[in-house]
């Protein structure tokens, strides 16, 4: 490293004309860059300058070995710059994993983007858990408790949920009236942490608080899949999507127990490292911050 270190000095020397001119540029004493000018010589065993009074030449030697010593400082500064702009301006490929659902939520969050030409977009949706590491993940969007993980993980906003089923299974089944009137109920659930389960936490007038575990009739990964279900009239789902919302505004589905209200899932941007981020993943964290912010502005 030390000879890496003398060859830049060497090519600054050279650019700059002098010794003093080089040591100005590079914070250095003018007997220190002399000092590795001669180690630098003595380990080539060749002079690579005539120094007189007024103006070093070079050697023939020296004259050959500058070109390879210009190119190695002129590719360090090109590193440099690169990362500069890797660090200060969106650029490269962001790779960004996200349920299923979340593409039109996706595609409006992150509108602004496209004004940065450098910058390609790889969405990875599904809505079974991705490993970042292995996918080369930058960010990845989670709904709901988050496992505890060596991820960073930035709560960047939440959604609103509410429990609904088809006209047809309601005039078929009849509606619950109370939270524990659920578990007479066909549920359509997620399964999730791999049980046949999902436990839920009613909020009711007067501060009432209910909470139900339910075994789901069907379990499914994918939200658009138990979506699916529900309007087909197989049981009572969760909306959380704005597919589902559309179907409650429309009619396909209704709301069950409308004076019972379900936490707000936390959404979550999930990085698979700390410290300092790229300007790519700064920028598109703070887009999908400001979008959950103004989604839920009163």
């Amino acid at each position: 490293m030390d000879q890496l270190k003398r060859m830049g000095i060497f090519a600054e020397v050279v650019a700059a004309g002098s010794l003093t001119a080089a040591a100005r540029q590079l914070d250095m004493t003018p007997s220190a860059v002399s000092q590795h000018l001669r180690q630098l010589e003595k380990s080539l065993g060749l002079a690579l300058l005539h120094r007189s009074t007024r103006k070093l030449t070079l050697t023939e030697a020296g004259a050959r070995y500058h070109v390879g010593c210009a190119a190695m400082v002129a590719a360090a500064r090109s590193a440099d710059q690169a990362l500069a702009r890797l660090r200060d301006e969106p650029e490269g490929e962001l790779r960004l994993a996200a349920p299923i659902g979340f593409a039109s939520l996706l595609a409006s969050a992150l509108q602004p983007l496209r004004s940065h030409p450098k910058l390609t977009l790889r969405l990875l949706l599904d809505d079974a858990v991705i490993d970042l590491i292995e996918a080369r993940v930058d960010i990845a969007l989670r709904v709901g408790q988050l496992a505890n993980s060596s991820l960073v993980a930035r709560k960047i906003g939440s959604m609103g949920c509410q429990l609904c089923a088809a006209p047809a299974y309601l005039a078929e089944h009849g509606w619950p009236q109370q939270p524990q009137d659920l578990r007479q109920h066909a549920w359509l659930g997620s399964g999730a942490d791999n049980t046949s389960f999902d436990t839920l936490e009613l909020h009711g007038p007067d501060g009432a608080l209910q909470v139900v575990q339910l075994e789901g009739r069907v379990q499914a990964t994918q939200v658009s899949a138990l979506h699916a279900l529900g309007v087909a009239g197989w049981g009572i789902c969760m909306a959380v999507r704005k597919e589902d919302f559309q179907a409650l505004a429309d009619g396909r589905l209704m709301p069950v127990l409308p004076g019972w209200r379900l936490n707000d899932l936390p959404v979550y941007a999930v990085t698979p490292r700390r410290g300092e981020q790229p300007a790519k993943v700064r920028h598109t964290l703070d887009l999908l911050a400001s979008y959950f912010a103004e989604a839920h502005a009163p």
